[in-house]
């Protein structure tokens, strides 16, 4: 990301960013994609084109509180609100959670489409 400060990239500064640009991986990485862990990774683009129904919303909720606790375990994530479009074959998600070491509350809400993903 273009930043005036820091150039072409934009650097994390501080804990709190690391952790949420560590939390975009997560949610973005497909299982077997990262090499020496086939387990890392949420995998959303693989519900891009599911039903919008209570259960595919709950599996990915699970999907995610799952991969928080085995790689993440120092965040806790409070809601997880998904809202899939299958006709535009997009994703929205919206997760609140505290990082516990550093007794602060933060968001990432992303958008996922066929084209890529938008925070």
């Amino acid at each position: 990301q273009l930043d005036e400060n820091d150039g072409a990239y934009r650097l994390n500064k501080n804990l709190k960013d690391v952790v949420k640009q560590n939390f975009k991986m997560l949610l973005l990485t497909n299982p077997g994609e990262r090499m020496m862990d086939p387990d890392f990774g949420i995998g959303l683009e693989t519900f891009l084109f599911e039903p919008n129904e209570e259960s595919v919303q709950m599996q990915i909720s699970a999907r995610i509180e799952e991969q928080v606790q085995k790689y993440m375990p120092f965040i806790e994530v409070h809601d997880t609100y998904v809202i899939p479009e299958k006709d535009s074959g997009s994703l929205h998600i919206t997760i609140s959670y505290d990082v516990l070491p550093l007794g602060e509350a933060d968001i990432v809400t992303l958008s996922l489409s066929q084209n890529g993903a938008d925070f």
